[in-house]
């Protein structure tokens, strides 16, 4: 039986695994043996290795973990928190003592933390358009009612968001269903159109999607494929006689960005031209194939060009008040498709 070939990212992931336990085992082996004693009993003295010799060692033994000249070394990388420290020694007897290098390795407690988000990045691989996470819901679902067609928000987490009751429930009565994921971009949500729209049969779908695509959340991505990860799910719903409602991005701020807050701005890590970019394309391609276009920036921009303050507070996502500048207008745009 042929078993499908890795992926580069589970390839990565699995040897970071194998340098966290080679290191592990390092630490290991001399934290047993007595101070000073050599790691080759038959052996009256320690190896020392050369340049050219650590030049040899396989690549997949990290620099931490390799014996390294007396002198000046960079630290060992810190996983999550302390590290602990073993001390290695290479001189021969009666010679003076030379400097110990240390070498610095993760915990076991440290240790355990990376191997679990290590497995657990790794189920995520596994399942990358996050199918799993409506499987059940999509089978549970219970059949439309006749004479109101339902409707289907797709989205990343401003829809996801959406439904949680601190932003008021997600239009209470109403059959549409929300099946945005935080975080996705277009290629993961283009993977399960199919069983998170087609297959429920709405009579329209709100697709809103391509912020997390221009911040590279699977990577870099161009305003083209972003275009037609688009397109494709517009024409996989008209296939479907589906409605289709192509939403604005929000537009980003920087107004609640910290002077001590590492990340960057919304602004930069969502620029603005870019934003503005793809709904123009979307506003003419909704025009040109007979779907509608809802559009939020142009009532949750401010006079500067970016997020109204108010609308949110971290700058990209919708508050309260967000969500219900946004919750009217989906419905008028909802009203217009299925007309």
């Amino acid at each position: 039986m042929m078993h499908p070939k890795p992926t580069r990212w589970q390839t990565a992931l699995r040897r970071a695994g194998i340098t966290l336990l080679l290191a592990l085992g390092l630490a290991s082996m001399q934290a047993q043996r007595p101070h000073g004693a050599s790691p080759h009993p038959q052996a009256p003295r320690p190896v020392v290795l050369g340049d050219s010799q650590r030049a040899e060692l396989p690549a997949f033994v990290p620099w931490y973990a390799r014996e390294t000249p007396a002198g000046p070394r960079r630290s060992a990388p810190r996983v999550g928190g302390t590290l602990r420290q073993h001390t290695v020694t290479s001189q021969a007897p009666g010679a003076p003592a030379a400097p110990q290098v240390q070498a610095a390795v993760p915990s076991c407690p440290e240790l355990a933390a990376a191997l679990t988000a290590l497995m657990r990045n790794d189920a995520r691989l596994r399942d990358w358009a996050n199918l799993a996470r409506y499987r059940e819901s999509n089978r549970t679902l219970p059949p439309a009612t006749k004479g109101e067609p339902r409707v289907v928000f797709m989205g990343d987490s401003i829809t996801d968001s959406w439904q949680q009751p601190r932003f008021g429930g997600f239009f209470p009565g109403k059959p549409y269903v929300d099946r945005g994921i935080s975080g996705q971009t277009t290629p993961q949500m283009l993977i399960r159109f199919r069983p998170d729209v087609i297959e429920l049969a709405p009579g329209a779908v709100v697709i809103l999607a391509g912020t997390n695509d221009i911040a590279g959340n699977t990577g870099p991505m161009t305003d083209e494929e972003i275009q037609g990860n688009l397109a494709s799910m517009a024409e996989l719903a008209q296939a479907h006689a589906i409605r289709v409602v192509l939403s604005s991005l929000l537009p980003v701020a920087a107004y609640h960005h910290r002077p001590d807050n590492p990340a960057p701005p919304q602004t930069t890590a969502r620029p603005m031209v870019r934003i503005r970019a793809l709904n123009e394309w979307m506003k003419t391609y909704a025009a040109s194939h007979g779907h509608v276009y809802l559009d939020y920036f142009a009532a949750m921009v401010d006079a500067g060009g970016l997020l109204r303050e108010e609308l949110s507070d971290d700058d990209l996502h919708p508050n309260v008040k967000g969500y219900a500048v946004m919750a009217p207008l989906a419905e008028a745009a909802i009203r217009r498709a299925l007309r």
